[in-house]
């Protein structure tokens, strides 16, 4: 005997969240290979542009672990775009410095996400997109902001839309 599946009586949020994040990764990578960055490195150049932050903080903001973060700065440091160096506000804290070539192409890989994000977006109606990421913004800062605690990793099965 077959079980029946449970009619599903709204979209699969999670699907869509999902599969659509998976596609827009895809396409941030392959834009941005074409100037030799990853995402990466794209994000490790743009926060560093911001104010002076460790590796660590570094990290934290673009959802690395410790031995990502280090293999993403060592490409950087090897393509002379950014180097580790003391801080200045503390001294046994080491920072990661943008070069001034590393500034250069921070610029030219944000001007890629921008295009992006906004080919990504094109395909709705200007009033749909800003509803869009208006709802996205509050649940990120709201009901989505912290991960659930689980005992291993939250991964699904990639399914198909039906």
């Amino acid at each position: 005997m077959t079980a029946m599946a449970p009619t599903r009586t709204a979209p699969d949020l999670s699907y869509l969240l999902d599969h659509t994040s998976h596609v827009l990764r895809t396409q941030m990578s392959a834009a941005l290979a074409e100037i030799g960055l990853t995402a990466r490195m794209h994000c490790v150049l743009v926060h560093a542009l911001e104010e002076e932050r460790t590796q660590i903080q570094l990290a934290e903001i673009g959802d690395m672990d410790k031995t990502t973060m280090v293999v993403t700065v060592d490409a950087l440091e090897g393509a002379g775009l950014a180097e580790r160096r003391p801080s200045s506000r503390d001294r046994r804290a080491r920072i990661i410095a943008v070069t001034e070539k590393g500034a250069e192409v921070a610029a030219r890989s944000q001007k890629i996400v921008d295009r992006v994000h906004a080919d990504a977006l094109a395909g709705l109606e200007r009033g749909d997109r800003e509803v869009l990421l208006r709802a996205l913004e509050q649940l990120t800062d709201d009901r989505l902001s912290t991960p659930a605690e689980t005992p291993g990793p939250a991964r699904r099965a990639r399914q198909s839309r039906k």
